[in-house]
């Protein structure tokens, strides 16, 4: 639950109004019956719930950023580009790229705290997608057959097909956040295989 503070002296907190309302600690409150340390970790958890939030925000951010060089990629290579005249070609590309530099002028960066073996994890995870990756090209329906499996691995609840149980070891060793990140990739993926119309193969 997101927390958004009010002003009050009874909870020992003053509302300060230069940083968007973040509270901070009124230490002139000799009212308030809590202790020191009580009332520093109420401030915490008010500033933790703010910091998850920022997080979120972030990461909905990144997400939005990738669908948008996503869709600009899409129609920077459609068939209606082709079939221009080559003026209007060369003019609707360079307005493509104008956007698509604009657009990665925004960098969102979320670290994610990892030990060792999540690191190791998520390099096994990643080094198997991108495995599947290199042989859509040559093999989409395979590699369709194999991305469902993974993604199988990302659920409960396999809805159809096999679980590939390399993968889902692997993923198992990843944090959370990392879990979400994958899931969302191999997503991205299966919804790239419905836009070519691949058929997979059992």
């Amino acid at each position: 639950m997101d927390i958004d503070p009010s002003p009050s002296t009874s909870s020992g907190f003053l509302m300060d109004l230069t940083y968007s309302g973040l509270p901070r600690i009124d230490e002139n409150n000799t009212v308030d019956p809590k202790s020191p340390k009580e009332r520093v970790l109420e401030l915490l958890d008010i500033l933790e719930s703010h910091v998850e939030k920022l997080r979120r925000e972030a990461a909905q951010l990144e997400e939005d950023r990738d669908h948008l060089l996503s869709s600009l990629d899409s129609v920077r290579n459609t068939d209606l580009i082709v079939d221009l005249p080559d003026n209007d070609r060369d003019d609707v590309c360079q307005y493509a790229e104008r956007i698509m530099s604009r657009c990665l002028t925004v960098e969102v960066k979320i670290l994610t705290q990892r030990d060792k073996m999540q690191e190791e994890a998520l390099h096994q995870v990643n080094h198997l997608i991108d495995s599947l990756v290199m042989c859509v090209k040559s093999d989409p329906e395979s590699a369709k057959a194999r991305c469902i499996t993974f993604m199988n691995a990302c659920s409960s609840n396999v809805v159809h097909g096999i679980t590939d149980k390399k993968f889902e070891s692997a993923l198992l060793g990843c944090t959370v956040d990392d879990q979400k990140r994958v899931k969302k990739r191999l997503q991205g993926l299966l919804n790239y295989f419905d836009k070519l119309n691949v058929t997979s193969i059992p």
